[in-house]
């Protein structure tokens, strides 16, 4: 994976799909919120657009990922508020579209191909199989916590 520099470090430029929000929601046991606790210690670079941040919104606002993740509508807001101060804001330049077969899953690899992302980090990694012809990795929340803990990026 290459690297781009951010200020006098190296850091991964990253585009988490929804469904690791929602793990790390439901459980602070997991890979997924392992990496949002390595992105509050800036070991990596989160990208978003704003069609995506507005799919964490909704997916994270929805009463049962509420309910699962036994979090209130201010946790949430809360929790918004401090993920867009930590994120690289993307710009949708290109719409690559269609690329995958769920359509849904468009913005999330348009994101990461506008935004130069070094990996796009999902659970669904055969719903991203297009990315191979734009040599992105993409890959799961534990195999990059596996990069951010090893020093690989």
């Amino acid at each position: 994976m290459q690297c781009h520099i951010i200020g006098d470090m190296t850091k991964l430029r990253v585009v988490l799909d929804t469904n690791v929000l929602v793990a790390a929601a439901r459980s602070r046991n997991g890979a997924s919120f392992a990496l949002l606790t390595a992105l509050r210690h800036d070991q990596f670079r989160l990208l978003a657009s704003v069609p995506l941040f507005l799919e964490y919104e909704a997916v994270l606002k929805r009463p049962e990922q509420l309910a699962a993740g036994r979090r209130s509508l201010a946790m949430v807001n809360a929790f918004l508020d401090a993920l867009a101060l930590r994120l690289e804001p993307v710009s949708m330049f290109y719409l690559w579209r269609p690329q995958l077969r769920d359509a849904a899953d468009e913005m999330v690899l348009e994101t990461a191909l506008n935004g130069r992302a070094d990996a796009l980090v999902t659970f669904n990694i055969g719903d991203f199989k297009a990315a191979e012809k734009f040599a992105l990795p993409v890959i799961d929340p534990a195999a990059f916590l596996q990069l951010l803990r090893h020093g690989e990026n």
